[in-house]
């Protein structure tokens, strides 16, 4: 079933149509690619983190790890991310189906570069059964993004 904050949100966009619904969970990196059918690396993770005691979104490819030190030089603190057992009350959805689509405007989302070395990147589309096809420009525009960041390390081609 499609999360019907995150069709509005995209539909609103021009990007309603991007949406792919699977039969089997995507709530990994690993599992989405099998679904999508993609590499890990185009599979668009997004990860929540606490930055000056508020949430940050940052979407990053499925191969990037955050580096420490390029996160504090971007965001002045070490990375911390937000507790399992509260990204539903301060993101909005389960992990597993967390997106950049349809959340409270006052959450910044970022976009890492590593994303950009694709023309197509998947990220989940607000629950574990759905993903997003967009490019990385389009994912800056639907995703409202306050900007690309350089937090991640693993991932170099």
């Amino acid at each position: 079933m499609i999360n019907e904050k995150v069709y509005n949100w995209l539909k609103d966009k021009g990007y309603e149509d991007r949406i792919e619904q699977h039969k089997e969970t995507i709530d990994t990196v690993e599992h989405a690619a099998i679904q999508v059918g993609c590499s890990q690396a185009e599979i668009a993770k997004t990860l929540s983190f606490i930055v000056d005691d508020k949430p940050v979104i940052i979407v990053m490819a499925g191969d990037g790890r955050v580096n420490s030190s390029k996160f504090k030089a971007q965001f002045h603190t070490k990375p911390s991310m937000v507790p399992r057992d509260r990204v539903e009350e301060l993101i909005g959805f389960l992990p597993g189906g967390v997106c950049p689509f349809g959340i409270d405007k006052s959450i910044p989302v970022w976009l890492d570069v590593s994303m950009k070395r694709f023309d197509i990147v998947h990220p989940a589309g607000g629950n574990e059964f759905t993903s997003v096809r967009l490019s990385p420009k389009e994912l800056e525009e639907a995703s409202e993004a306050a900007g690309w960041c350089d937090v991640c390390k693993g991932w170099e081609e």
